[in-house]
């Protein structure tokens, strides 16, 4: 199995969850992982499984306006936070205008304060749309990864990441599941069709 992991990543924190998944999906084969401008449709196209996460930017996938905003907070004097060094350029909204069809399996995820989603939203649902739309096949609800408020990693969330690539890697070969080494904790559905009732269509 080859895996591409695609990130949108301001600060870094998603840069930093998006290789933990990579480490727990090399268990399972070859992983790229790559920020979404260096992303292109060849790459993805060579892949079984494609990973897509970003930030959430007010409650849902980042803008232009929201990660100008990020890049300006972050050069402000006295600010204690650094952009990723891949921060520059377009984002996950502009990428998925470019790709057409995604016909392979997929997963979603994003950052975001560590709060309710109810108040923070979360970017990965709209991932999971717009990776729909393309015709991907989801394997899993789209997951978020949690940041405190001075915008660093909460302390286990690199750790849980590595489990859920390595999740996805058993999900993807089977291999896990069918001889007992790797049981699920809770069932993952599988959305091969319509799967409209993980987010409301907008």
């Amino acid at each position: 199995m080859k895996a591409v992991v695609v990130y949108e990543s301001m600060y870094g924190n998603t840069h930093l969850i998006a290789d933990a998944i990579a480490d727990g999906l090399r268990e399972h084969g070859e992983v790229v992982v790559v920020p979404v401008h260096q992303a292109d449709k060849a790459l993805i196209d060579s892949a079984a499984l494609v990973v897509v996460g970003g930030p959430t930017h007010a409650h849902g996938m980042s803008r232009t306006e929201t990660r100008r905003m990020a890049t300006e907070a972050a050069g402000k004097r006295g600010a204690t936070i650094e952009l990723d060094v891949d921060a520059e350029g377009d984002g996950l909204r502009e990428w998925f205008d470019t790709m057409g069809d995604l016909d392979r399996d997929a997963a979603a995820f994003d950052t975001r304060f560590d709060f309710a989603a109810a108040l923070t939203g979360r970017a990965s649902k709209g991932i999971a749309r717009q990776l729909h739309k393309h015709r991907a096949r989801l394997l899993c609800p789209p997951e978020s990864f949690l940041v405190t408020r001075d915008n660093h990693l909460e302390s286990d969330e690199q750790a849980r990441a590595r489990d859920w690539g390595y999740r996805l890697g058993y999900e993807i070969d089977g291999r896990g599941v069918e001889i007992g080494i790797y049981p699920p904790a809770a069932p993952w559905p599988r959305h091969d069709t319509q799967p409209t009732h993980l987010w409301p269509e907008k």
